[in-house]
């Protein structure tokens, strides 16, 4: 259908034969494929971090929240430009989602100064996104943070190898909470990786993703035991050993798989930079931190047609989308969500996501820029 899709995956027999090898080898749930992947994820991250394994991002921040105790009462802030899953998940615990606007138009981060403004005696947790894989300023942050001793949740769905000051997203705050969805930098369909530096939240996350069980299957099926306790009470956010075996091989390919998404959006930059009115975020060259490159999104002239932009390059053959619609646009969280964001409220309603992937070719974004233009006019 997509003559230039929104994503492609960079995979090739490598990932055929790592999912081929775990069938053949007939252990399936979380085994010694997840350890060498978790294992694998630590070394890269480096960081002194420990890694656990589980079924999707959203599992990860659920699993952050649980294991921090977060729960009725309690307030979260969280960015008020994202996916739903972080209000998601706040809200499932019981606790009140409290949303932090956009730093500005060209940058698209939480910011700062609103989180703070947001901190009230109820505040125990901030959860902040490195929005397309741009890092936040992570000084600015934990400085807030560290000040009201709050836990500082990392969403690094879109900032898998990108860091800040030499340090790792997902590596920076209490935990990090990471995401393998099929779009992702790092793809293994649906999958993800909690994070963290204490030893003690390890243990809880470890026991949190199954059952609450103080063995895994793996470890009763090699006769190391015979039985289990449950310690608390758990869910089962486990992953697969196929998606944990095709994560060994993207991990090997990440930081070359983001250089090619970086090439391919200078070349964006350069042949977007003068259409009147449409504005690229993150142009600016950053010394400090590294993006992973996630998405390439671009706000459209102030009265541009979206819908009539998207549906055009769609008969062109150009898959677009948006990152992300506004949360009281949702037909749940319209009436109960109180949302002050002027920044992120913009970004919204003007946003437009292009394509962008690892094998994405020079004529490629020559041909979605020059779809864009002549739709622009």
């Amino acid at each position: 259908m997509w003559k230039i899709p929104l994503f492609d995956l960079n995979y090739d027999d490598k990932e055929s034969k790592a999912a081929l090898d775990v069938i053949n080898n007939k252990w399936l749930t979380t085994g010694p494929k997840t350890q060498e992947f978790e294992k694998n994820f630590s070394e890269y991250l480096g960081n002194n971090v420990y890694s656990t394994a589980v079924s999707s991002c959203t599992a990860a921040l659920h699993l952050a929240l649980l294991a921090c105790g977060i729960g009725a009462g309690d307030e979260v802030i969280i960015s008020g430009l994202t996916f739903v899953a972080c209000l998601n998940m706040v809200s499932i615990t019981g606790a009140i989602p409290v949303l932090a606007d956009s730093k500005s138009l060209y940058d698209w981060n939480v910011c700062s100064n609103d989180i703070e403004s947001k901190i009230t005696d109820k505040t125990k947790a901030v959860i902040i996104v490195h929005f397309a894989g741009y890092p936040c300023d992570m000084n600015e942050i934990k400085a807030i943070t560290d000040k009201y001793n709050l836990i500082l949740i990392e969403d690094v769905a879109h900032a898998v190898g990108g860091s800040y000051k030499n340090e790792k997203c997902g590596t920076i705050g209490d935990i990090g909470c990471f995401s393998f969805f099929s779009n992702k930098n790092l793809s293994v369909g649906e999958g993800g990786m909690i994070t963290t530096k204490n030893a003690d939240l390890h243990q809880k996350f470890k026991l949190l993703r199954s059952h609450g069980m103080t063995s895994m299957t793996i470890e009763r099926h090699n006769s190391r035991t015979i039985s289990y306790d449950v310690v608390i009470p758990g869910l089962n956010y486990r992953i697969d050993e196929i998606r944990s075996a095709i994560g060994i091989e993207q991990l090997k390919k990440l930081d070359e798989s983001n250089l090619k998404r970086q090439k391919t959006v200078k070349l964006y930059h350069s042949l977007l930079e003068n259409i009147n009115g449409l504005i690229i975020p993150w142009t600016d060259d950053f010394t400090d931190r590294i993006s992973s490159y996630h998405i390439f999104p671009v706000l459209l002239p102030v009265n541009a047609d979206r819908p009539n932009v998207m549906e055009k390059m769609k008969a062109q053959g150009i898959q677009t989308s948006l990152h992300y619609p506004a949360f009281n646009q949702f037909e749940h969280y319209k009436n109960i969500i109180e949302q002050d964001l002027i920044v992120a409220n913009e970004i919204s309603s003007r946003v437009l996501t292009l394509p962008l992937y690892p094998t994405m070719t020079k004529d490629d974004v020559a041909y979605v820029c020059n779809s864009l233009k002549s739709i622009l006019g």
